[in-house]
């Protein structure tokens, strides 16, 4: 038992249903960094998809029930931007005429942290023990730069795992494409958006590509993979929490 924050895990969905290894790696580094952490089970997808779509009334639903999943917890953090700031940022603006509801929005937004950003600015944590040898560049997801303002505290832990070598990519903070809902409805523009992407990738030269949000991670790593690219493909949490032996995103698809 530890006496240090009681923390509720956001596990998202694309996380569950593609990537649980993500999962495991912040609730290790969450719990080596002193937390108690939580998987509420009756947490569900955080609405992002309804909201993109402009489906309003299902949005605020899916809303009330994650608030109601994951009230009286210190802290709730997901590895990912797009999730945490949909509940950070638009939950309150969704609720906000709700008077039953709008103050419960509220909290659960300010008690709400992205995985690195919640490691860093909040627990105050500055190095971790873990080692990953080779080279690797790093994509910043559009929600989680923009909304959350997450670019230097992955960098900043990244610096201190053993063995790791980080070569920035040229236009990281350009969009790859993915958007959520965006690539199903302007799949040619997505498409040329990521492959404008993945030529920027392979230039670096890094045999790895990391990134903190799942869907950017699985656009990405499907376009290297369709073009032959050899790269690997990671969550930054795999890595940071020692687990970079794990299969690359995408590798797993071909067992």
């Amino acid at each position: 038992m530890t006496d240090g924050p009681r923390v509720a895990l956001f596990v998202t969905c694309l996380v569950d249903l593609f990537r649980p290894s993500v999962g495991f790696a912040a609730v290790k580094l969450m719990q080596d960094a002193g937390c108690t952490v939580e998987v509420p089970e009756a947490q569900t997808c955080c609405g992002q998809p309804a909201y993109n779509s402009g489906d309003r009334k299902d949005t605020i639903d899916i809303a009330r029930q994650v608030i109601a999943a994951f009230e009286g917890y210190d802290h709730v953090v997901a590895p990912s931007g797009s999730c945490a700031g949909m509940i950070m940022k638009h939950y309150p603006e969704l609720l906000a005429d709700d008077p039953e509801w709008s103050a419960r929005a509220a909290d659960l937004a300010g008690c709400t942290h992205e995985l690195v950003s919640f490691l860093t600015d909040v627990l105050g944590v500055t190095s971790v023990e873990a080692a990953f040898e080779g080279t690797v560049t790093y994509h910043d997801s559009c929600s989680g730069l923009r909304e959350l303002g997450i670019h230097a505290q992955p960098r900043g832990l990244l610096s201190g795992v053993s063995g790791l070598h980080l070569r920035e990519l040229e236009d990281a903070n350009v969009c790859c494409g993915f958007g959520g809902t965006f690539c199903v409805k302007y799949p040619d523009i997505s498409n040329n958006m990521v492959s404008n992407k993945m030529n920027r990738i392979v230039e670096t030269g890094a045999e790895t590509l990391l990134a903190g949000d799942m869907g950017c991670l699985m656009n990405m790593a499907g376009k290297l993979q369709r073009d032959g690219a050899n790269l690997r493909v990671r969550h930054v949490a795999e890595v940071l929490a020692g687990m970079g032996d794990e299969p690359a995103i995408g590798e797993l698809a071909d067992d």
